[in-house]
């Protein structure tokens, strides 16, 4: 049993570190300070921006917790979709699909190190928050902080699980994570106030990740204590357990298929 979870655990962090470091398309010099630097920095602009001449009452703070908030999307969507994806296109999904490894081990792994570089750019992109729109966080407490942010990544990350598996059967898999991201923008409360959706899409807001995240995050650097933001962080949890289930289920679903059909590339 316990070398059976030592496997296991070894299984979870070399696939998590290996999967993470591949990705040499995006982990180049360039390319990295172009998404987790330069891309948090024009988005937290141009929407905080966007929100101060537009004379909301919210005020610019509203905008920039939102926003950097919302760029956990930038490791959970498309890193996680990346490292999972990455298998297929790279030509090692039937080693994958042949090996009789933990599945699940392998899966979860695959957003692990995302988790971590996400929670790390949300950190920055407050940093930016403070530096140029001088936003407070004096009122904030940093540990409900820190786990807001960390559980805001986990269901992001989650969702890219699931986004991660239709990568292994569609040809344009960034079309739809760009069109998931950008719906987030909206659908999440980020720039607008959930209260102020149609009906309908407030409910789907309350089905997305993030949207939670946000109003916690909100709650807490406001100078709310942890336990008056815990009731959205559990739901968060829930959210994202349901898109990692989900995800999971999809990718033994498109391993059965694989086999069957005989082609071991998914369809």
């Amino acid at each position: 049993m316990t070398r059976s979870l030592a496997l296991n655990a070894r299984l979870f962090w070399d696939g998590a570190r290996l999967s993470y470091v591949a990705l040499f398309r995006w982990l180049r010099p360039m390319q990295y300070l172009a998404s987790k630097i330069f891309m948090p920095l024009a988005q937290i602009l141009f929407f905080s921006v966007l929100g101060l001449y537009a004379g909301g009452p919210q005020g610019v703070s509203f905008f920039v917790i939102g926003n950097a908030m919302q760029l956990t999307a930038v490791n959970g969507i498309y890193g996680v979709t990346m490292s999972i994806g990455g298998d297929r296109w790279e030509g090692t999904l039937p080693y994958l699909f042949g090996t009789p490894a933990n599945r699940a081990a392998m899966f979860l792994g695959r957003a692990f190190l995302h988790l971590i570089d996400g929670f790390f750019g949300v950190l920055l992109a407050f940093g930016w928050g403070m530096l140029l729109f001088r936003l407070d966080l004096s009122a904030a407490d940093p540990a409900g902080l820190g786990l807001t942010i960390l559980v805001s990544t986990f269901s992001t990350a989650c969702l890219g699980l699931l986004m991660g598996c239709l990568s292994l059967v569609t040809l344009n898999v960034m079309f739809v994570n760009n069109t998931i991201y950008f719906l987030l923008l909206v659908f999440s409360g980020a720039n607008v106030p959930v209260a102020s959706l149609p009906a309908w899409m407030q409910a789907v807001s309350w089905g997305l990740p993030l949207t939670r995240g946000i109003a916690a995050a909100r709650r807490i650097i406001d100078g709310g204590a942890l336990a008056d933001a815990a009731p959205l962080l559990l739901g968060e949890l829930a959210v994202g357990a349901v898109y990692a289930v989900l995800g999971y289920s999809l990718f033994r679903w498109f391993e059965f298929q694989a086999k069957r059909r005989g082609t071991l590339e998914a369809f």
